[in-house]
């Protein structure tokens, strides 16, 4: 439950059942500074991240006049890991559905990360009466690894590997595929974040969870439903990414088209209507941990352009 690990901002429980039982999901809401402009924006996280990796990105938000909330989803983080759940993309978008009616967000812009990002198109899909915005951060899911030849492998096999996880794991996973075979001392902190959690007695139940949601990610691409999204989007990619879930396991040939994130982009931007596409050509799966104030200065010049606030 990532106890030893500080949160940037005071940490909230939102309590309820689903599925048949008591679930518990963290979350930060972070107020506006000065009067606020009437606008929330909704950060959700990816599956290697949690929702502390957006710090940097909450302070701006907030200084522009925002209201931001920010939920762990169940399985990860701060949040309940169930030992029997049937994780989907629907689920993790009713569940923060949920969250939000009980905070009082009605219409938020919906901005997702990597896994968050599928998530935040599934949440779009699902509720776009609901959604002011979107906004997509490098997002998986914008190819059918399944369909391009990757292989399919059982969530115990998927639990094995993930017992293996352990911090040098994790930091040379990021970094030869996050960061283009760059590293700074800086990313140590959310590669601690991650090991913690596969430390201790929970660390099977955390593996568990893991390959669940693995699994989740694998056999639900949301890019078939793209040109269904009907809400105004800011896509805004680190063109030096290669991440695809399951790239390890597929022969050469397959590996070495997947994940190419300055094309991915570029047909996600094409087949979605009314969006925006902003490119970091040198950065790379995170680009808001890589170049914060970079980041930070193209997501608030672009933020109006995909939502009108009410």
């Amino acid at each position: 439950m990532l106890a030893d690990f500080d949160y940037p901002y005071e940490v909230k429980r939102f309590e309820f059942t689903s599925q048949g039982q008591p679930l518990s999901m963290a979350y930060m809401d972070v107020p506006p500074v000065n009067a606020g402009n009437g606008g929330t924006v909704v950060l959700l996280h990816g599956k290697n991240f949690c929702g502390a990796t957006w710090e940097s990105v909450i302070k701006p938000l907030t200084l522009a006049g925002y209201r931001v909330v920010v939920p762990d989803q169940v399985g990860f983080c701060k949040s309940t890991k169930p030992r029997a759940y049937q994780y989907g993309f629907h689920q993790l978008a009713a569940n923060t559905h949920a969250l939000l009616e009980q905070a009082g967000v009605r219409r938020p812009i919906v901005m997702g990360h990597s896994m968050g990002g599928m998530l935040a198109m599934r949440y779009a899909l699902m509720y776009p009466d609901r959604t002011s915005g979107l906004v997509l951060v490098n997002p998986i899911g914008l190819e059918d690894w399944k369909a391009e030849g990757v292989p399919v492998v059982t969530v115990d096999q998927l639990y094995q590997s993930e017992l293996k996880t352990d911090f040098g794991s994790i930091k040379e996973y990021q970094r030869t595929t996050y960061y283009a075979g760059d590293w700074r001392p800086g990313y140590d902190r959310w590669v601690e974040m991650l090991a913690g959690m596969y430390q201790g007695d929970g660390r099977d139940l955390v593996a568990w969870n893991q390959a669940l949601t693995s699994d989740m990610v694998f056999m639900q691409p949301v890019v078939h439903e793209l040109q269904n999204i009907r809400v105004p989007t800011l896509l805004m990619i680190g063109e030096r990414d290669t991440t695809a879930i399951g790239k390890n396991r597929a022969e050469p040939d397959v590996a070495a088209r997947l994940g190419r994130y300055a094309d991915l982009g570029r047909r996600a931007a094409e087949r979605i209507r009314d969006a925006r596409l902003v490119t970091f050509p040198d950065l790379g799966h995170s680009p808001q941990v890589q170049a914060p104030e970079e980041f930070n200065a193209a997501l608030l010049e672009n933020l109006e352009q995909v939502s009108a606030l009410e």
